[in-house]
């Protein structure tokens, strides 16, 4: 390995400008905060109420827990260093860096190839639900998306670094990503790197057509339900996982088939803030629009913490009442 590693990478970013960089960091700071909000939102609601304990609101928890993760491995880096006008990063910081990102993407493939069987059982084979995805079952799925995660993170990142790097060491990106890692090689010594990211294409191939058989036996079970009501509430729960793995797995697929240039250009930087920024942020509002339930737990849980310790506990119960029963039957109280 050259000796320039020991002195680090230099990141550049999306722009070598001050004003853009300051821009670009702000951008990203807002969409930080807001996936921080949302998916700690999630988190707090599925683990309070007692009415979201079910395994989908289980996976959905975990999910949100690997998208505040799966953000702060790459986001808060690239927001310090643009607004101190840098992008230095060290060896050591840059292998933990690709490591802890190829373990979040590979453990939310999983996470959501897992949520689409769990939707499978309870729409198509209800009577047998509570049997196929009981606790045991949950609680080894989300091992099983933990353990397949950290393995090929460590094999991505050992089969990435062990190449020898050549010419400048500049990652024409915000973050270590290993297509623009590869672009240092100094010959054609990454081909063990290729042959397993070949893998783990293949790997999230027979996810996405494992996802997709679970989806066509869905919306085909669904279009067979005589209530128009029964419909509507499966195609709630439904649709926002539908919309979540498309955004997710068709921008990574962009990200990581297309040809990457020396010089980012602005498609390049959308693609780059859809597959790494869009999805941790938008998940929350994605699940919580079409979803009402957890629509009704939050305002259920900010409605008890905003009166707890003010209200009479009758009062305050009351108040929950209302929003189940709705302002009929609250304006019909003396």
């Amino acid at each position: 390995m050259a000796n320039f590693t020991t002195s680090g990478f230099l990141l550049i970013g999306f722009s070598p400008k001050p004003d853009l960089q300051i821009f670009y960091a702000s951008l990203f700071l807002v969409l930080y905060l807001l996936a921080l909000a949302g998916n700690m939102i999630i988190i707090t609601i599925t683990s309070l109420d007692d009415s979201l304990q079910s395994p989908m609101y289980f996976f959905l928890k975990h999910l949100s827990f690997l998208d505040i993760c799966y953000i702060s491995v790459t986001v808060p880096r690239f927001i310090y260093n643009s607004f101190l006008h840098r992008g230095n990063i060290s060896f050591w910081e840059c292998v933990l860096q690709c490591f802890i990102f190829n373990l979040c993407a590979v453990a939310e493939t999983a996470m959501l190839t897992l949520m689409s069987y769990d939707r499978y059982v309870a729409i198509c084979l209800p009577l047998r639900y509570d049997v196929i995805m009981n606790i045991r079952t949950c609680v080894h799925g989300i091992i099983g998306v933990w353990v397949s995660g950290t393995i090929c993170g460590v094999i991505h990142t050992v089969a990435t670094f062990s190449i020898h790097f050549c010419g400048p060491p500049i990652i024409h990106q915000f973050f270590c990503d290993v297509p623009q890692i590869l672009k240092l090689s100094c010959s054609n010594d990454y081909i063990y790197e290729l042959g397993f990211s070949d893998f783990m294409t293949l790997a999230a191939f027979f996810c996405v057509i494992f996802i997709g058989y679970s989806y066509v036996h869905i919306f085909s079970s669904v279009l067979r339900m005589p209530s128009a009501k029964g419909r509507a509430k499966v195609f709630s729960t439904c649709l926002p996982h539908l919309v979540v793995v498309l955004l997710f797995i068709s921008t990574c697929a962009f990200e990581y088939l297309k040809s990457h240039s020396d010089t980012p250009t602005v498609s390049d930087i959308l693609l780059t803030i859809m597959y790494t920024v869009v999805p941790p942020s938008f998940n929350p509002i994605i699940y919580s629009l079409r979803n009402k339930a957890v629509k009704l737990s939050v305002r259920k849980i900010f409605f008890s913490l905003k009166f707890s310790g003010t209200l009479n506990p009758k009062l305050t119960e009351f108040g929950l009442y209302c929003i189940h029963a709705g302002p009929v039957i609250c304006n019909q109280h003396p």
